[in-house]
């Protein structure tokens, strides 16, 4: 017990040495970046939950419905007694669906935020007793080492995440996965699709200011894992879409000049300056194909929703 104990608090110390690394080297650029991975603790977690059930933000509806109503057509390109790896798993709400008419031979949820996986594990095992979970603590984003397969591995990256990432990291994520699921492997990858910017304005923009919230939450966790001394009051969220890019962009607005200090370092913000938070790029359906068979995936299906907002794409390796 001791000794697991000693492990944890390793992998915790590593984890925030990271952390600290990659918000140095973000707030150093010239655009200054942070990256989305960060969002999710415990707080912003549970701030995500609440965005996905907001009437603006369409995704999560638009994805639980075309699972919900094309379900029997996915678990046959599936396959029964699969081996399920879900990427991001978060609450793994969508994938109760799967494992419930798949009945998978193991399931492996990966996610950054171990306090996340933690409950969702806990949830997961007591609604599905014979299930074998092995959940896996990890950065995605990263090498992995999954264990070994035991049957035909399907990845499962639902929620529109893979827009998160450039085109050239989608593809960079997609090869990686490829070598993780093997030759008779497959992929149901979940992405957003290119629609009206007011539509999309609205998801990333909502009315009672949750994705707000979220958004600055990432200062918070910076002042209270990184002693960083932010005033979150003096920054104010933005998103946009930028057309010629085809993403949403999440910006922190810097409200006036100010000097913010995270342990030794110190940065400079001119009024009117902003820190990058995330993009979340939007595909057409040929698009991602021509991506995903850049890194060894072939686009075998596509379920959309009935308005056509967002799509589910399996794939097979090639």
């Amino acid at each position: 017990m001791a000794r697991e104990q000693r492990r944890r608090d390793a992998r915790l110390n590593r984890g925030t040495e990271r952390f600290l690394d990659d918000v140095v080297a973000g707030l150093s650029l010239p655009q200054k970046a942070l990256p989305p991975k960060y969002f999710y603790d415990a707080a912003g977690s549970r701030l995500f939950e609440a965005i996905c059930r907001l009437p603006e933000y369409y995704p999560t509806r638009a994805e639980r419905s075309l699972t919900r109503e094309n379900l029997s057509d996915i678990a046959r390109f599936a396959g029964a007694r699969c081996e399920l790896v879900e990427f991001g798993s978060g609450a793994s709400t969508k994938t109760r669906m799967l494992i419930r008419r798949l009945r998978p031979a193991r399931y492996v949820p990966i996610d950054i935020s171990e306090s996340a996986l933690a409950l969702a594990v806990r949830r997961l095992g007591r609604e599905f007793p014979w299930l074998g979970i092995e959940p896996l603590a990890g950065d995605f984003s990263r090498p992995l080492r999954l264990p070994r397969r035991k049957a035909r591995r399907v990845a499962y990256f639902p929620g529109s995440t893979i827009g998160n990432l450039t085109p050239g990291e989608a593809q960079a994520f997609l090869r990686m996965t490829r070598g993780h699921v093997g030759v008779r492997g497959a992929m149901l990858v979940g992405v957003d699709l290119k629609k009206d910017a007011n539509v999309l304005h609205a998801a990333y923009n909502d009315a009672r200011g949750v994705t707000a919230a979220f958004n600055l939450n990432l200062l918070a966790r910076i002042n209270r894992e990184l002693d960083g001394e932010f005033d979150p009051g003096r920054f104010r969220h933005y998103a946009f879409y930028n057309a010629s890019l085809g993403r949403i962009e999440m910006h922190l607005v810097s409200l006036a000049a100010q000097s913010v200090r995270i342990g030794p370092h110190r940065f400079e913000f001119e009024r009117g300056e902003t820190i990058h938070t995330e993009n979340s790029y939007k595909y057409s359906i040929a698009g991602f194909r021509a991506l995903a068979a850049g890194a060894g995936f072939e686009g075998a299906k596509v379920w959309t929703d009935r308005h056509g907002l967002f799509s589910l794409h399996g794939l097979a390796a090639a």
